[in-house]
């Protein structure tokens, strides 16, 4: 899929916000070099800071609903003016301050596009990340992790994303890899890592590096010769599961040399672990593998697999699943998944999704597509239509032009209340309640036959 460079001249960065020590801090950085900041300790914050912090420190009540309520209820203005307080806010004593702050600018972000505020200030936010993934624990760094995706989604391909790739990347891989760290924490470095490797990086080195360093994590999970028939879940599952998911979405981005070298050494190995215990693991696994096979055949459309009679088996085995011991939920997502993976190894099919954002529609028509909105989607949250209407990077990745241009007017037609949504949502709720009762007494007639 294209993925167009746009490179611009680098901005020094800026800073906004006024009040406290923390703000002074900020102001003091001219041309966007490093401050002489005092390290962060989790003892009580000052009365100044505390009453500082009260106007900001609520992150998670904002911009919550998504972009709808934003547009409605915040100007520019205001959104700008509540992200310098969040960006301030990230120098705070309190860990759980930073945390909140770290959220807040996420949130934002994920929710509007702010691409000249977050370019003049971007040197002081990847200041902030990197300090918070460095002196952090657990759920900062998790925050952390997560502010820097979307701060490369928004920033897009170029000079400015390259720059925070470079300067985050080795503390991402050293989380990464590291046992003592939070699980989640190593989660949320992985995705991130890999989905600023998707945007930013031009150097194939770096690429095939962060490949190795992701292949490491998730490929523990293979079954070993001596082990038993089933891969048995352990804390660390979650990891492997992201990163399987992001090693996958950035194989498709590889040259083709190196797609057929992955594919030669995890084709007959990723198979072993559709026998986990884990229901997340196994559709993982088996989503990766019809992306394999994908790749593979876009290659060689005569693509032969030897064990083509075993996985059938395997796949089909698990979209007709029906093992008591496994919860109802868990068999029905995964039969559900399974079905469209048989399909795509057996019959090389898709079955296509739409997904309407605004007056436009996206047909995913592939695995590729689904795998790389699946990932962009789990980044961005109830954002991801707002950045498929204005993002030109996600427009570009998935072939959707040039942002259409709409007025006021047609705006405001094509929005719906929340009055109104929660009128839709009630009366969908009693046709369905009302179409089961429907069922259930069909089927006490024929009983009593």
């Amino acid at each position: 899929m294209p993925k167009n460079k746009k490179r611009n001249t680098p901005h020094r960065s800026g800073s906004g916000g006024g009040g406290s020590g923390a703000a002074a801090a900020t102001a003091a950085t001219a041309g966007g070099q490093h401050r002489n900041v005092q390290p962060f300790s989790d003892e009580d914050a000052s009365i100044e800071t505390m009453s500082h912090c009260s106007g900001y420190s609520d992150p998670s009540s904002f911009a919550e609903d998504g972009p709808e309520v934003l547009n409605e209820e915040g100007t520019q203005e205001d959104l700008e003016y509540k992200l310098k307080g969040f960006i301030d806010l990230t120098l705070d004593k309190s860990a759980k301050t930073r945390q909140a702050a770290l959220e807040g600018i996420k949130n934002v972000l994920a929710s509007k596009m702010l691409y000249e505020f977050i370019l003049e200030r971007r040197m002081t936010l990847t200041d902030s990340i990197e300090r918070c993934l460095k002196k952090g624990k657990g759920d900062e760094q998790r925050a952390a992790a997560a502010l820097a995706s979307v701060l490369c989604i928004q920033l897009g391909p170029g000079i400015e994303s390259e720059e925070v790739l470079k300067t985050l990347g080795p503390i991402l891989k050293k989380i990464i890899c590291d046992g003592t760290a939070s699980i989640q924490a190593r989660q949320t470095c992985a995705t991130c890592f890999a989905v600023c490797c998707f945007i930013a990086t031009d150097d194939i080195t770096e690429l095939y590096s962060t490949l190795q360093c992701l292949e490491n994590i998730f490929t523990k999970s293979y079954l070993k010769e001596k082990d038993t028939n089933v891969v048995c879940s352990t804390p660390t599952t979650a990891l492997h599961i992201s990163s399987l998911l992001v090693w996958t979405l950035l194989l498709t981005i590889c040259p083709i040399n190196e797609v057929k070298k992955k594919l030669e050494v995890h084709f007959h190995k990723l198979p072993s672990l559709l026998s986990s215990d884990d229901v997340n693991m196994r559709i993982a696994a088996g989503e990766s593998l019809a992306l394999l096979f994908e790749l593979a055949r876009g290659i060689e459309s005569d693509f032969f697999y030897e064990d083509m009679e075993s996985l059938t088996q395997m796949l089909r085995a698990l979209a007709t699943d029906g093992n008591k011991h496994r919860a109802k939920v868990d068999k029905r997502k995964q039969r559900s998944v399974f079905r469209d993976i048989l399909r795509a190894v057996e019959e090389r099919d898709f079955p296509t999704e739409t997904v309407k954002f605004g007056p436009e529609r996206m047909y995913i028509d592939c695995w590729v597509k689904k795998h790389t909105y699946d990932t962009f989607k789990e980044v961005l949250g109830s954002g991801m239509q707002y950045h498929l209407q204005s993002n030109e990077f996600l427009r570009n990745v998935f072939e959707l032009g040039p942002p259409v241009m709409l007025d006021a007017a047609t705006l405001k037609t094509m929005k719906i209340s929340r009055f109104e949504r929660h009128l839709y949502n009630s009366a969908a709720f009693k046709a369905r309640t009302k179409a089961r009762s429907k069922c259930r007494d069909k089927r006490a007639d024929v009983g009593e036959f």
